[in-house]
Parts: C-alpha cells; sequence; structure tokens
C-alpha cells in the first residue's frame, strides 16, 4: 500500500473542500434539510457536474469518472465536514455498485449514466432494519433477512408477463428513500419450497410505490419508509440462474457493496470528527475562565490531545479499508473496512460529546452546531448497529478469535 496520494486525489480533495466551504455554511445546512428532498438540490447538480461525484468510482464506459473507492472516501471525508446532506452514499457507495456487479448490460446502460450524471438518485430498500446483516457488517448474510413465508418483510412474486414481478411490503429506514428515482429492493421469493432473496430495481414513481420521509434525530440523513403494493418491479440481473445468484452473488454482491459503503462511511465519520474537533480547538482558545482562556488549562489540552490522536488514528484505519476495498482480493485485509467503521464512529461519537461539554452552557443548548454532529454520531450508529457488533463481526471476519466469529459473550 502506497500511504501518499496523487496529485489527482489533493484535487479532488481541495476542490471539494472550497465549494462545500462556500455553498455549505451552517445557514445553508438548516435551510436544506427543510426541503422536501431534504438537501439542496442545486448543490447537488454541481457537484454532479462540476466534480462527477456520484460517478467517482464508476468505470468511464458508463460516464463515470473511472476513479476508485480511495477518491470516493476522500470526497465523503470532505462532505463529512459540513455533514453535507446528499444523496451521495445511498447512490455512490451501495446502488451504483450493486447495478455493476449484478444487473444485465442493459441496465447498466440505462442506469448507470443517469446514476453517475446525477439525474437519478438510488436507495437500497431492506426490511425489518435489516441493511447492516445484509450488508454483511454486523452479521454473516444469510439471506433470509428480507422475511420468509407468507407474511413478514418483503414478498415478491412472477407477474403474468415475462420478466414482469410484483412486489408486497414494507421497508423502513430506507436511505434517501423518501426522493430516490431508483430503489433496489431486496425481497424474498419463492416461498418455502424454493427460498431466496434477490434484488429488484423498482422506479420510484412506480405504480403501487408509496413513500414517506420520516422524522429523525438527525435531519442530515434523510431516512424514507417505503410501502410497495403490488408494485411493478425488474429483477436486478437475467432471470436465468436466479437461484444460484440467491445463494452466491447476491450475497457476494452486497458484502462486496457492504465494505464500500464500511469505508466510505467511515471517511465521513472522520471528517465530521476531525470538523467538530477544530471547532472545539477555535472556541477554548477564545472562551475565558478565571481570566484565562480556558484552552491553557492542562486538563483541558490533555482532553483535546487524546482526541486528536483517536481521529488521526480513525483517519488511518478509513484510508486504510478505503485501500483494501478496492486492492486485490489476495492483498486485501478481511474485515478492514468493518473495524474502520467501528473505530471512527465510535471517535466522531466521543469528539461530539466532548465538544458538547467544552463549550459549556451554549453548548448544550440544542440549537447549537455541536449537537449536529452529536446527532449524525448517534443517527449513523443506530443505522447499521451498535459499535460492538461492528467490531465484534468484523474482528471475527478477519479470524482474529481463530475459529472465524466473535468471541465468547460477545454477539455477532
Amino acid at each position: 500500500m502506497d500511504a501518499a496520494f496523487t496529485e489527482e486525489q489533493d484535487q479532488i480533495r481541495r476542490t471539494l473542500r472550497e465549494l462545500l466551504h462556500k455553498r455549505c455554511g451552517p445557514d445553508d445546512l438548516r435551510a436544506a434539510v427543510r426541503t422536501p428532498e431534504g438537501y439542496d438540490p442545486g448543490l447537488w447538480r454541481q457537484l454532479a457536474r462540476q466534480l462527477g461525484l456520484p460517478g467517482l468510482a464508476l468505470p468511464t464506459a458508463y460516464g463515470g469518472v473511472g476513479c476508485g473507492p480511495t477518491e470516493l472516501a476522500l470526497a465523503c471525508e470532505e462532505t463529512g465536514r459540513v455533514l453535507l446532506p446528499a444523496p451521495l452514499l445511498p447512490t455512490a457507495a451501495l446502488v451504483a455498485p450493486l447495478v455493476l456487479a449484478l444487473g444485465t448490460e442493459r441496465q447498466r446502460a440505462e442506469l448507470l449514466p443517469a446514476l453517475a450524471s446525477g439525474e437519478l438518485t438510488g436507495a437500497l430498500a431492506v426490511p425489518g432494519g435489516q441493511l447492516g446483516t445484509a450488508l454483511a457488517l454486523t452479521a454473516r448474510n444469510g439471506g433470509d433477512w428480507a422475511g420468509g413465508g407468507r407474511a413478514g418483510g418483503i414478498q415478491a412474486r412472477q407477474g403474468a408477463g415475462a420478466g414482469e414481478w410484483r412486489l408486497y411490503g414494507e421497508a423502513a429506514q430506507v436511505l434517501g428513500g423518501h426522493r430516490a428515482g431508483l430503489l433496489l429492493v431486496a425481497a424474498h421469493t419463492g416461498g418455502y419450497a424454493r427460498s431466496r432473496t434477490l434484488l429488484f430495481a423498482v422506479r420510484g414513481d412506480a405504480p403501487g410505490v408509496a413513500r414517506v420521509r420520516q422524522t429523525a434525530m438527525d435531519e442530515t440523513r434523510p431516512l424514507g419508509t417505503v410501502q410497495l403494493r403490488d408494485a411493478h418491479a425488474a429483477l436486478l440481473g437475467a432471470e436465468e440462474g436466479a437461484e444460484e445468484r440467491a445463494d452466491g452473488r447476491v450475497g457476494r454482491a452486497l458484502a462486496r457493496a457492504g465494505a464500500g459503503f464500511a469505508a466510505a462511511l467511515a471517511a465521513e465519520a472522520v471528517g465530521a470528527a476531525d470538523a467538530a474537533l477544530a471547532r472545539t480547538v477555535e472556541y477554548v482558545r477564545v472562551r475565558e475562565q478565571f481570566g484565562r482562556p480556558i484552552g491553557s488549562f492542562q486538563a483541558v489540552q490533555h482532553r483535546l490531545a487524546d482526541r486528536y490522536v483517536q481521529v488521526q488514528a480513525a483517519r488511518s484505519a478509513a484510508y486504510y479499508a478505503a485501500w483494501a476495498v478496492g486492492a486485490p482480493a489476495e492483498s486485501a485485509e478481511p474485515g478492514a473496512p468493518g473495524l474502520a467503521l467501528a473505530h471512527a464512529l465510535e471517535t466522531l461519537r466521543t469528539v461530539a460529546g466532548e465538544a458538547i461539554q467544552l463549550h459549556g452552557g451554549i453548548g448544550f443548548t440544542w440549537e447549537h452546531d455541536a449537537h449536529l454532529f452529536f446527532k449524525r454520531a448517534a443517527c449513523d450508529e443506530l443505522l447499521l448497529g451498535p459499535v460492538h457488533r461492528l467490531r465484534a463481526h468484523a474482528a471475527g471476519t478477519a479470524g482474529l478469535f481463530g475459529g472465524g466469529g466473535a468471541p465468547a459473550g460477545v454477539s455477532a
């Protein structure tokens, strides 16, 4: 692994930081989250057209920039600094890789250029709050998390015509699901005899699709509930060999997408933690107590020094995870993205809590910017599961416990 960034990678970071500094201040952020989209559509179009952000890790053959997971992670680190509300993560780190891995050539040619240009946004709908399991980040993906039998989860059945499918069910806490133009829905099909979980492409405006934005503690991370009532859908991939995909290709594709998503989310959390720490350091330099800045007290300096070391360690882990996702299979270290994500989320929560405390009385007011970072940390953990489950499963995947599982007393 070469730890030095290229000039192109540094340029991506600098350009994006300058643009977001101008367009995504605290007031802009609060205005954007109150729009129907939950983000600023004008800024999203600018990020897509000028920087190609949604297609950063997609091949040029499908309209992408042709970079990789490392460049996407660097971009996410910058968006994390300003807590950018945007459909970047679900579109670029979840939907696009899954379409690329599982879609037919016709589906790729139809969907990927639209995703890369930002004209089409995507979301992955997984029922029952099982996103961490589906992406193999908190537990082994056994294929039964989409609901089995006649009830529960999301069910799929073939329609009258060839290639026609109908979906029934509901998925909550879908990242960006309230406005996404393309939904990738994990659905159970085959009943008991031929039970399997497949992915289906559903247009957001398709008949039978109803969506609503959920009320969430973190407004910068909009979530939606997706209801499917005889919704028209298309199987992602070819009809032939569906059983094999359920047992193999779908699970492997979800695990690969989960690793990329973990690396991108870890980098985003590192950017947020770094920004929260920088704001806190700036504040303790000017806030006076007993006739001197509180930053001059040794106890405060030690607390901030510990947080600085924690942020730098999380950044190194996130960069390594991004490299591991794009590295050849024989070179990558299993479990690295999950471990990096666990450390980054824990770091963001710790730094955000420290920021609230060191801002004193003003920091405890709900309207203060420090709470935006704390809400992001709390809600990201709820989205994928507790940090201890992320860490335990990643450590087991990496073989740290010999048997490939979690240590005794820890539920993976």
